[in-house]
């Protein structure tokens, strides 16, 4: 269930990430994400939804991460040039069996947040 606060870029990709949704599961943002492999990721009260756009062809997976199953979460930073941490858009979330998977946003301010909302939320569970 997507509530009225829903943060997203894209309704295609909100559209797509609401169909994927359990029973209950409530979702608060959609940010569409720049370079190769990767379309967008999805954050919500359970798990990270992460678009990999890296097959052959047109195949996208859904790639599902209980925020249990987060072993770490990134941001890749050039902080020694600019001085600010979050001066780069793109940040790293690692599985638990150790899959990497590198998201560059388009926005300083949706790497912050999709950091901090993955951190809170692995804290929670753990």
């Amino acid at each position: 269930m997507s509530t009225p606060e829903t943060i997203y870029d894209r309704k295609d990709q909100l559209q797509q990430v609401q169909s994927a949704l359990l029973p209950g599961e409530r979702l608060y943002a959609v940010y569409d994400a720049k370079g190769v492999g990767t379309g967008y990721i999805a954050l919500t009260d359970r798990r990270v939804i992460i678009a990999d756009k890296s097959f052959i062809g047109r195949a996208v997976a859904l790639v599902s991460m209980p925020y249990r199953s987060v072993s770490s979460v990134a941001v890749v930073s050039n902080a020694r040039f600019t001085g600010n941490f979050f001066s780069t858009c793109s940040i790293i979330v690692t599985s638990a069996g150790g899959v990497h998977h590198e998201i560059e946003f388009r926005g300083e301010d949706k790497a912050r947040h999709a950091h901090d909302f993955i951190l809170a939320s692995m804290l929670q569970v753990r």
